[in-house]
């Protein structure tokens, strides 16, 4: 259904009593939110905003604009920038971002805002960190736009200067692989091997698409190479590509020959999770993320939700290549193999190339 026509039918059940009005809203917001639907929850907002007292509009436009656009629009502005190269421009105009959030979204003492993004980040959050303070949902992705301007700084030579950047980027979402991603890409450029490993460490325990996974090992198999460390290097590459190909690991792969001065053998699945507890590095998915993606997909299916649980199996299966959630897939949606393909077997090995991830974006 159109946004305008949800408008309407909204705005005819409306009644004269503001109270009764904002409680109708909220809860269609929050059935909006969980069904997934962006123009029933944009219609909502615009609702709330429409019978709001001036006074509260103002305040409104004071936290969620700058220079008459919204956060979102700047955000957008701040990335055709980097696009067209114009970093100076980018780096003031995001700066101006970042200021702007961390004063008028700053944590307090009985509640934060966090950007988590949707019902699996909302569940991993509260079981991994169990929140003692009020959370409040920021109405725009703070921590990716924290993260984008960590990114400028890094590439105008400021790395020190874009760590604390993206450290408020985690605080707004943890769940969020972006942000700790770039911090692995500074930690690279300064040579802090111990970093790289203990950054990556942690991102494994959010890490929710195979994809995150794949580039974890990634990560730390650079930080072997220049470690010198080239069979454990060599170990962590192919654990990379037995949960997602990349093209750049041949290349590194025979690098890493050349470096060696002679061949590295292929290690076996056993081979490579022994290799892993050296460095105290899990081998696959989180337990909790998994989980929690599970739960999610229970849920949604005993209340009937099928596009949610098949979101949530999707995930899962991803995550776990179980035979039985391919099962139920398919029972909900037979053409699903277009979506979650078969993916090619890695020699020597029976688990596959794993690529595709529910998330929208977040890892990548």
């Amino acid at each position: 259904m159109a946004e305008n026509n949800i408008l309407e039918e909204l705005r005819a059940k409306l009644t004269d009593s503001p109270e009764d009005n904002n409680e109708f809203l909220r809860k269609e917001g929050e059935r909006f939110a969980k069904e997934g639907n962006v123009e029933g929850v944009e219609a909502v907002t615009k609702l709330i905003i429409e019978i709001m007292p001036q006074s509260q509009k103002e305040e409104v436009e004071r936290l969620t604009h700058l220079d008459g656009e919204r956060l979102d629009q700047v955000q957008a502005k701040i990335v055709k920038l980097v696009g067209e190269k114009d970093l100076n421009e980018a780096k003031n105009l995001a700066e101006r971002l970042y200021k702007k959030i961390m004063l008028d979204y700053k944590e307090g003492e009985t509640a934060k805002f966090v950007s988590l993004r949707n019902p699996f980040e909302d569940n991993l959050y509260q079981l991994r960190y169990k929140p003692e303070k009020t959370l409040n949902r920021a109405p725009f992705d703070f921590a990716t736009m924290l993260t984008t301007y960590a990114y400028i700084l890094v590439e105008m030579g400021s790395p020190l200067d874009a760590i604390p950047i993206l450290e408020q980027a985690m605080d707004f979402n943890p769940l969020d692989c972006g942000p700790r991603f770039e911090l692995a890409e500074i930690y690279k450029l300064l040579k802090n091997k111990r970093m790289i490993i203990e950054t990556t460490k942690e991102t494994l325990k959010v890490a929710s698409s195979p994809v995150a996974i794949a580039r974890c090992y990634a990560n730390v198999g650079y930080a072997l190479t220049d470690m010198g460390e080239y069979d454990d290097a060599a170990t962590f590459l192919t654990a990379s590509v037995m949960f997602a190909p990349h093209p750049a690991i041949p290349n590194e792969m025979r690098e890493l020959v050349q470096l060696k001065g002679g061949p590295i053998k292929q290690p076996s699945r056993d081979e490579i999770i022994e290799t892993m507890k050296k460095y105290d590095v899990p081998f696959g998915p989180n337990e909790d993320v998994v989980s929690v993606a599970a739960q999610l997909s229970a849920n949604y299916i005993r209340e009937d939700d099928i596009p949610n649980a098949l979101m949530a199996l999707k995930m899962t299966y991803n995550l776990t290549r179980d035979e039985e959630i391919k099962k139920i897939i398919l029972r909900y949606e037979p053409n699903a193999e277009q979506i979650v393909p078969v993916q090619e077997p890695v020699d020597g090995e029976g688990k596959p190339n794993i690529t595709q991830t529910v998330n929208d974006k977040p890892e990548k």
